[in-house]
């Protein structure tokens, strides 16, 4: 067995110092060292999507990426993102169109859509559909989802516009 290794990364603006096994998955490391309990485990190879964080503001798949390997880096998971504030909006679109059903899929469902509206002011219903195909979502048929995302996009043009000079 390996030793732990020391790794220093900021989470969710707060500087974090550990020593941890080189095999732990970023995912893990979140979810068991630092409670951070919204970064979910599905199918543990990247497929479905329930593992999404931001490092250094790209998404990842967390549980494809060794926690060693985020030393250095800045992480955001849905406890940040949403204790900023930077998605309330969307948070209250996927509430108010019902996008929420069990709720497992959901906080990466928000981190990919929040990714998609910060490159893409008014992206297309086939264009939502496309960014967050590497989601799975087992109980609202995507259709509540892309309504809340599409909504969500409309009214920040719409904020952006009325705040122009």
């Amino acid at each position: 067995m390996t030793a732990p290794l020391p790794i220093s990364l900021e989470v969710n603006g707060e500087r974090i110092d550990a020593h941890v096994l080189p095999r732990i998955n970023l995912a893990d490391f979140l979810r068991e060292n630092l409670k951070l309990t919204g970064t979910h485990v599905g199918c543990e190879h990247g497929v479905c999507g329930a593992c999404t964080v931001r490092v250094d503001g790209e998404i990842v798949r967390s549980c494809l990426m060794l926690a060693v390997q985020a030393n250095g880096a800045t992480v955001e998971t849905i406890e940040g993102l949403s204790d900023s504030g930077e998605m309330a909006d969307l948070q209250a679109a996927f509430r108010e169109r019902n996008a929420l059903q069990c709720g497992y899929c959901t906080p990466a469902m928000l981190i990919t859509a929040q990714d998609l509206l910060k490159h893409e002011a008014e992206p297309g219903r086939e264009q939502i559909r496309e960014h967050l195909s590497g989601n799975y979502c087992r109980c609202t048929g995507y259709q509540a989802i892309v309504d809340a995302v599409e909504a969500t996009a409309k009214t920040r043009k719409s904020r952006n516009k009325s705040r122009a000079p």
